[in-house]
């Protein structure tokens, strides 16, 4: 962390009295959370005092150097943590048994809408407990989970253990659909951040007339490194998609518009960028549709590199859809990533999409779950260049302005000053 120093965040503690804040996570960093990442980091570089706490261990998979620096200032619970468990639930028993009483009567019992995310919930809530001491020996003033779902169910019993106030945020399939808590959440917290004006209304339906409690702030996307892509648009076009192989991006979609796209004849070739618990259902999918001389599957791409994929691509696709379930994207990441580098977009209508993508202007918008329309505007796309790239710059302009990192995280760090020490 070049550039950061001790002495720098002490002064700006000391002139502007900014809060001491704790984050909470599973992971940090993690290399498919860029975004909380550059979050905290340009936090750290305005004078935040912000101190990392993850519930899981460290991961090592895939890292940057630039997160592999930060990593050693994170303080992490994982499965160490269980040996002080006990004891910091005894602590807290003695010290104040009827909040300790009313916290298992309130969380543990309640109906998560998954076992995996019971579990995490679970896992969660005892960590709050050794949190709670940690945050009071560390004289931490407030606390933030950036995700609605196990972070947010620690923040809550830390916060309800040691009365340090807190803060979550929320807009993806961590609020869709909602955990078992989701409410009581709400109802305790100081304020609730969300990335997407789509999750606002959406969230308003929690609050019991609390909506003031919603504040939309979009991320902050790295506009550091990055280069117009030259978008040559000549057979054989280069199609890439990139993100975590789950239900949710829908990429089987995507592979039957592949389908579509090389019975129609156009020469063209999908890269598959990702990882995730579908890869082999989506590599067999490929061999079966006789897809794979067209689509390659290069697997996890580290953030450094992710640049060189766009920097190729004549078109990016996301073909997000909504699961039964009600799981969704909030607004991919990866779609403001591509715009950066001028690669013309075609996304599906799902949640905070059409904020980004808005059809015929910052891109091409297709129904969710639509082979044939996902084929037809890659078509579309493809066939006309000029058309393309005004797109591409209305949708770059459309992020500069939008998901700017230092104007972005600086409204941040105006609403923990605002909202903490009203």
């Amino acid at each position: 962390m070049k550039g950061i120093s001790s002495v720098g965040i002490t002064e700006r503690e000391r002139g502007l009295s900014l809060p001491r804040i704790a984050y909470i996570l599973l992971w940090f960093p993690k290399p498919s959370e860029t975004f909380i990442f550059r979050e905290v980091v340009n936090l750290w570089k305005m004078g935040l005092p912000v101190k990392v706490f993850t519930l899981y261990g460290e991961w090592k998979k895939h890292l940057s150097p630039e997160m592999r620096g930060v990593s050693k200032k994170v303080e992490r619970l994982g499965i160490p943590f269980m040996k002080r468990a006990a004891k910091d639930l005894l602590y807290w028993r003695k010290r104040n048994p009827e909040m300790v009483s009313w916290l298992f009567r309130t969380i543990p019992v309640r109906k998560w809408r998954s076992l995996e995310v019971g579990g995490e919930n679970i896992w969660s809530f005892f960590c709050g407990f050794t949190l709670a001491r940690l945050f009071q020996e560390e004289r931490i003033e407030h606390i933030h989970a950036p995700w609605a779902n196990g972070p947010a169910t620690a923040a809550w019993v830390a916060s309800k253990l040691a009365g340090i106030p807190f803060s979550f945020s929320g807009g993806s399939s961590d609020i869709y659909p909602p955990d078992g808590a989701l409410t009581e959440k709400i109802r305790d917290s100081l304020f609730v951040r969300t990335n997407n004006m789509a999750s606002i209304g959406y969230l308003k339906d929690f609050t019991n007339g609390n909506g003031n409690k919603l504040h939309l702030i979009y991320n902050g996307i790295s506009l550091e490194r990055h280069t117009e892509a030259l978008v040559p648009m000549t057979p054989p076009y280069q199609i890439l998609a990139l993100g975590r192989f789950d239900r949710i991006k829908a990429f089987d979609v995507l592979l039957y518009a592949s389908k579509i796209l090389k019975d129609s004849g156009l020469n063209f070739h999908l890269t598959l960028a990702g990882d995730g618990p579908r890869k082999i259902l989506f590599r067999h999918l490929a061999k079966k549709l006789g897809l794979v001389e067209v689509v390659s599957f290069p697997g996890f791409i580290p953030y450094d590199l992710v640049s060189e994929l766009f920097s190729s691509a004549d078109v990016f696709v996301m073909s997000s859809a909504v699961h039964s379930s009600g799981e969704r994207d909030g607004i991919p990441n990866v779609i403001m990533e591509a715009l950066v580098h001028r690669v013309p977009v075609v996304a599906t209508d799902v949640c905070g999409i059409p904020e980004v993508i808005q059809n015929n202007i910052t891109g091409l918008l297709v129904p969710q779950g639509d082979s044939a329309a996902l084929a037809n505007a890659i078509i579309r796309m493809v066939g006309n260049r000029e058309s393309a790239l005004e797109m591409a710059e209305r949708g770059r302009s459309l992020v500069l302005r939008k998901f700017n990192p230092e104007r972005n995280h600086d409204k941040i760090l105006n609403l923990y000053q605002a909202l903490i020490r009203q």
